[in-house]
């Protein structure tokens, strides 16, 4: 007779064995969670875990674009620095040309401290970061550039000073003792310091380096202040910090800026104006929206854009004005939609197919707007208004609806690629 083989049943009260990195859980640790009851379980001194049961205390956020060569760079050097520290990376893409997200899912199917979010059409640093703050349950959460030229070192030091509850926030500074700009040329270092100076105007507190993108915080700081983000531009910093309904504890640890490992650098001119989208929106955007002022100062550009192609085009026509006039025109909306989409919606930027089928909303959406300026304008001249104040009106009127319906009809959607 054939003995049956046994099989006994798994205890399932008791912690099975794992396959990835285990810890060992100390007496501390099983007296009292800090973050939570999951480790108050009853095991043994000494028995073994699986690492996914042990609570996240960290998440670094690292926002990138075009950064797949620097990735697992940033990992790597993350493993090292925060060694004996629960953690997680969070990845957060702009849907990169060059195939970052892939990248990081690879670097991730062997490390589950490490995760991807990939946007899709939209694009800013400062979203970025606030989609990956929002996307961890970590009680701390520390940003950092992808591009390593922020000191991963300093993450442990930050950690310490927040969990010893000697401040809400500990900033990455280059503008205090210790604390270095790298190898900038003097024009960098003149516009950081332009920056600085200007960011002042937003805080209420005295902060060394407001510009930096390094920095940690805890969680109670982000719920605070998420509702009233501005997530303009790419410094997160100095939006949460002007968003703060109180004056936060701050502290800031030295580091020196480092060269970028590989890429090219994302500051620009564009990124420039977002700045100053973000100053205008900390300043007035409660009244206004930030993006219809940005609308206005470009549509005003192209009244003296219309003017120029209309003097050339009289000349080219002999004097012929029904076809200037129309060339005109049609070079000022091309000109108008073309830098609206470039600065004011940079977030929501179209490109290829997208952007002619955005081209064709805007120009219709205009078109409408030129009849109700004039309609406008007529009717109030038409009941004895002063013909400035019923142009202006029509103005006015016209510019409201051009800005509302382009932002739903050609910058609402996320643009096909």
């Amino acid at each position: 007779m054939k003995r049956q083989a046994h099989h006994s049943k798994p205890d399932l009260n008791r912690p099975q064995a794992s396959l990835s990195v285990a810890a060992v859980v100390e007496p501390a640790a099983l007296q009292k969670s800090k973050f939570g009851p999951e480790l108050d379980s009853g095991l043994a001194v000494g028995e073994l875990v699986d690492d996914a049961a042990l609570p996240i205390e960290l998440c670094v956020v690292v926002p990138t674009y075009n950064e797949r060569d620097n990735v697992d760079e940033v990992f790597m050097r993350l493993k090292r620095a925060l060694r004996g520290i629960a953690f997680e990376v969070v990845f957060v893409d702009d849907d990169s040309a060059d195939g970052t997200a892939d990248r990081v899912r690879r670097i991730a199917l062997g490390d589950r401290r490490v995760r991807c979010i990939q946007r899709l059409g939209r694009r800013g640093l400062a979203s970025a970061c606030v989609e990956g703050m929002l996307a961890t349950p970590a009680p701390f959460i520390a940003v950092m550039d992808g591009d390593l030229q922020h000191d991963e070192a300093c993450l442990p030091r930050m950690l310490e000073l927040l969990k010893r509850d000697e401040a809400d926030l500990a900033i990455g500074s280059r503008y205090v003792a210790g604390g270095g700009i790298g190898d900038w040329d003097s024009k960098r270092a003149s516009l950081s310091r332009l920056a600085t100076r200007l960011a002042h105007l937003l805080l209420k507190q005295e902060v060394s380096d407001p510009m930096s993108g390094f920095f940690m915080l805890r969680r109670p700081v982000l719920e605070s202040t998420m509702r009233k983000l501005s997530a303009l531009g790419f410094k997160i910093l100095l939006d949460t910090i002007a968003s703060s309904p109180r004056k936060l504890r701050i502290v800031e640890v030295p580091f020196t800026f480092r060269t970028r490992w590989s890429g090219e650098s994302k500051l620009d001119t564009a990124a420039l104006w977002e700045f100053g989208m973000l100053l205008a929106d900390k300043l007035v955007g409660r009244y206004v929206p930030v993006r219809f002022l940005s609308f206005i100062a470009i549509g005003t550009t192209g009244v003296f854009v219309h003017l120029a192609i209309l003097t050339t085009a009289m000349y080219v026509s002999h004097g012929w004005f029904t076809v200037a006039q129309s060339v005109a025109t049609a070079g000022a909306m091309v000109f108008n939609f073309w830098l609206n989409n470039l600065m004011t919606y940079r977030d929501r930027q179209l490109r290829g197919r997208a952007w002619f089928r955005g081209l064709l909303t805007f120009s219709l959406a205009c078109s409408v707007g030129a009849l109700s300026n004039v309609g406008v304008a007529a009717f109030l001249f038409a009941n004895k208004t002063q013909w400035v104040a019923a142009a202006l009106a029509g103005v006015l009127v016209g510019a409201v609806w051009n800005y509302a319906i382009t932002q739903i009809y050609t910058w609402g959607k996320a643009p096909a690629r």
